[in-house]
């Protein structure tokens, strides 16, 4: 039997955010976008949240984001929260670390860094956008492993997360088996939709029969 992160990774984002939708929890995040990597990013959440300026002296000094792969283990997806300011959240070596950990990617509320290098080594990172800047005197880490806002989704350690050409959804940890059977049956249905349409059925009619009320009884 299938895990539940395998069964999250054979979806799409617009099929677990349509399911999301139809269950009354939040959508996607839009404008996170792929940086680097291929194909679907699918994992458990380990969330970091940064701050912007120097770190406070009291604060231990420890490179941003360190702690998550340390805490990593094969199912994570490091999420981190920034302030917005342009500086990288994530950087080159982070990706390099983070890969011999063994983490699937890194999602970013915010700019990173070094996406050439993550590319070469065909790590995932989604961003809001890139940057060479330092995060050094401009970033600092806050927390490791507490809740997180992504932009207006509260996200906590041990949530899933999907991320592809189109977007990034959080599920609540609580929610995943109910979420992962919507999004599995409206993804069902729109292949075979398909199915029809190269079948030659015409598209008004495939697209006329149901589509809009589609979602109606997933709830």
């Amino acid at each position: 039997m299938a895990g539940i992160v395998d069964r999250l990774a054979r979806l799409d984002v617009c099929a677990l955010s349509d399911a999301l939708d139809a269950l009354g929890l939040p959508v996607s995040v839009s404008d996170i976008a792929r940086q680097s990597g291929e194909g679907v990013l699918a994992g458990r959440v380990m969330p970091v949240q940064l701050a912007e300026g120097p770190a406070p002296a009291h604060l231990p000094k420890v490179h941003l984001c360190a702690t998550a792969i340390a805490r990593a283990d094969a199912e994570t997806v490091i999420v981190v929260s920034h302030p917005g300011v342009d500086a990288g959240g994530w950087g080159g070596v982070l990706s390099n670390a983070a890969q011999a950990a063994g983490v699937r990617g890194v999602v970013v509320d915010g700019p990173s860094r070094d996406i050439d290098e993550a590319r070469g080594l065909g790590f995932a990172i989604f961003a809001r956008r890139t940057t060479a800047r330092t995060a050094r005197g401009r970033v600092h880490e806050v927390s490791t492993g507490a809740a997180v806002s992504i932009a207006g989704t509260r996200v906590e350690a041990g949530d899933y997360v999907l991320a592809d050409g189109s977007g990034v959804a959080f599920v609540p940890a609580d929610r995943i088996e109910d979420v992962l059977r919507a999004a599995e049956t409206i993804a069902a249905r729109e292949a075979a939709m398909t199915r029809d349409i190269r079948a030659g059925v015409p598209v008004t009619e495939v697209m006329g029969r149901n589509y809009e009320d589609m979602l109606g009884d997933l709830k």
